[in-house]
C-alpha cells in the first residue's frame, strides 16, 4: 500500500500550512487538520506496530475511536503517553510519536519469531505451561516465579512515563435539562428540539468538531447540501447551548450523573501557561439524547489483519476528510449497500477503485449502477479465502461461494491490490446505555445488538433509537 496525498478533498486539512512531525525518529510533514493517521497514510507509513503475542505486522484499520491496531506513544519523557491511537492524534508542530511493541522497528521484528511458535501459544499457555505441572521437584511456586518476570517483560504494549506527570488536570460540574450526547445529524436535530423549547442544553462531541458522519460526505439531509452548516450556524446562537467539543461521555451513573473528559490541550505540544490539560466534567441532566451513532463491522476470512486492510467508512473518511487515499489500487469486499456508497465518495475524489466484492448475489440494480459509475467490476455471490503479502496485503485470492453454504469454491481468482476496505454492516454504539439499564437486545435482522429498555430518562436518537427512540419533546 503506497498511499498518497490526492490533489483534491480533504475538507478538514488546511493544504497551505505544513507541519512537521516524527515517526519512529523520522520525520514527516503533514497538513493542518490532519490526524497522525493520516498524515503516516499520507507519506506511505504502511506498518505502524506489531500484535501483541505474536507480533505480526499492524496498519491502521480505522478512522476514529475504534482503531485496534495503530497504538502509538505519544510525546516523550514525563509526558509520554502510551497507547494511544493514532487516528485520535491531531497533528501539531513538533509531534513526536513511537510505534509499541516491536523492536528494532515495525518493519523488522525480531520477536516476529513467535509466529513460528504460534500453536504452542494458546490463551493461557503459560499458567497452562508453567502453573500446570509439578517441576523441579515439586517447586512449582519457585519455577513459576521465575517465569513470571519474564511473562510481564512481554506482556502490554506501551510503557507508562516514569517521572511526575507535568501538567494539571481540572474537575467541572454542570446541570442541564438536556444533554446530548453526539453531533452527528441525530444528535444536532435532538439539540435543535430541545433548544427551541427552552430547555437548557449541553452538546458533547468526541471529535475538535461537529457533524459527525456528515463531515466530508455527499449525503443529504432534506435535499439540502447546507444542511449541517445552517444547523450549526443557529445552534451557535443559542444562548442556553453549551457545545463541548473533544470531549468524550464515558460513564453513565445513577440519576442521570455522567462522567465526561474533555481534553483542552491534547492537541498541543504542551499546555499554556495555567492551561490544564485535560478536563473531568461531572454532568447531571434531567433527560439525555443518546446520538452516538454506529461502528461499522469488519469481514473475517484468512489475512483479514494485514496492512492494507481496513474498514470501507474509514477509506473514505480519509479520502473525503483528509485528501489521502489508502491506496493506489483499492478493492472492496462488503454484505452490504453503504460500501457503494463509500466507494463513490472515494471515487469523487480521484481514489482508484479496482473491483468490488460482494457476497450477497442479488445485488440491486442502483448499487450495480454506482459500480459501473466508477469502472469497478462487482464479483457477487463471492467471498475471499485468503490475502498474501508480508508487510502489507498485496493480493487476494476470491472465489464463487458455493450455493446454500458459505464456502468459496476452489477455483480461485487471484487480484493485484494494494489495499482490501472491508464492510460487514454496522452496530449501534451502545457503551453508555449498557452502564444502565437493561442487557441489549439482538436484532436478528440487523445481526446487531441494540441498546435494552432505558431505567433513567434517556432516549436514543438515529443509529440509536431503536425501539426505544427519540420522539419530539423531553421530559423535565
Amino acid at each position: 500500500m503506497s498511499s498518497i496525498r490526492l490533489d483534491k478533498g480533504g475538507c478538514r486539512v488546511d493544504r497551505s500550512h505544513h507541519i512537521s512531525f516524527i515517526f519512529d525518529g523520522r520525520t514527516y510533514s503533514g497538513f493542518e487538520g490532519d490526524t497522525l493517521a493520516s498524515a503516516l497514510l499520507a507519506n506511505g507509513v504502511r506498518v505502524i506496530g506489531r500484535s501483541f503475542k505474536y507480533h505480526r505486522p499492524r496498519g491502521i484499520f480505522s478512522a476514529g475511536v475504534e482503531e485496534p491496531n495503530a497504538l502509538v506513544t505519544l510525546r516523550k519523557g514525563s509526558r509520554a503517553e502510551p497507547n494511544t491511537r493514532a487516528t485520535e492524534i491531531e497533528l501539531y508542530d513538533g509531534l513526536e510519536a513511537t510505534s509499541q511493541n516491536c523492536w528494532p522497528s515495525p518493519k523488522f521484528d525480531l520477536m516476529a519469531v513467535n509466529q513460528l511458535a504460534g500453536n504452542a501459544f494458546a490463551a493461557g499457555f503459560y499458567y497452562k505451561t508453567f502453573m500446570g505441572p509439578k517441576m523441579l521437584f515439586n517447586k512449582t511456586t519457585e519455577v513459576w516465579w521465575q517465569f513470571e518476570k519474564l511473562i510481564r517483560r512481554a506482556a502490554g504494549l506501551g510503557k507508562a512515563a516514569i517521572g511526575a506527570d507535568p501538567d494539571i488536570y481540572e474537575r467541572m460540574n454542570a446541570w442541564c435539562d438536556v444533554l446530548v450526547v453526539g453531533s452527528g445529524p441525530a444528535g444536532l436535530a435532538a439539540a435543535e428540539c430541545a433548544v427551541t423549547s427552552g430547555a437548557n442544553v449541553i452538546l458533547c462531541e468526541q471529535q475538535p468538531f461537529v457533524g459527525g458522519s456528515l463531515v466530508g460526505s455527499s449525503a443529504t439531509i432534506d435535499n439540502e447540501d447546507a444542511w449541517l452548516a445552517a444547523r450549526f450556524a443557529k445552534l451557535r446562537k443559542s444562548q442556553n447551548l453549551r457545545i463541548l467539543t473533544r470531549t468524550t461521555v464515558q460513564s453513565y451513573f445513577d440519576d442521570n450523573t455522567l462522567l465526561a473528559i474533555e481534553r483542552v490541550a491534547d492537541h498541543k505540544a504542551q499546555p499554556d501557561k495555567y492551561e490544564p490539560r485535560q478536563r473531568a466534567w461531572t454532568i447531571r441532566a434531567k433527560s439525555i439524547v443518546m446520538a452516538t451513532g454506529a461502528f461499522e463491522r469488519p469481514l473475517v476470512f484468512s489475512g483479514n489483519d494485514r496492512p492494507g486492510i481496513m474498514l470501507a467508512d474509514a477509506g473514505r473518511r480519509y479520502v473525503s476528510e483528509f485528501g489521502v487515499a489508502p491506496g493506489r489500487n483499492i478493492a472492496l469486499f462488503t454484505n452490504n449497500d453503504t460500501a457503494y456508497l463509500a466507494a463513490q465518495d472515494m471515487a469523487a475524489g480521484d481514489a482508484n477503485i479496482s473491483l468490488i466484492i460482494d457476497v450477497r448475489s442479488d445485488v440491486s440494480a442502483e448499487m450495480r449502477a454506482i459500480a459501473a459509475s466508477i469502472g469497478a467490476p462487482v464479483h457477487a455471490g463471492w467471498g475471499i479465502a485468503r490475502t498474501t503479502g508480508m508487510l502489507g496485503i498485496s493480493s487476494l485470492h476470491v472465489g464463487p461461494l458455493k450455493p446454500g453454504t458459505n464456502r468459496i469454491s476452489s477455483k480461485l481468482q487471484r487480484f493485484e491490490v494494494d489495499c482490501l476496505l472491508v464492510s460487514g454492516g454496522w452496530s449501534p454504539a451502545i457503551h453508555l446505555t449498557s452502564q444502565f439499564g437493561d442487557k441489549p437486545l439482538w436484532d436478528e435482522e440487523l445481526q446487531a445488538f441494540l441498546p435494552g429498555r432505558p431505567q433513567q430518562n434517556w432516549h436514543g436518537a438515529g443509529a440509536m433509537a431503536g425501539q426505544f427512540g427519540f420522539a419530539a419533546g423531553f421530559e423535565s
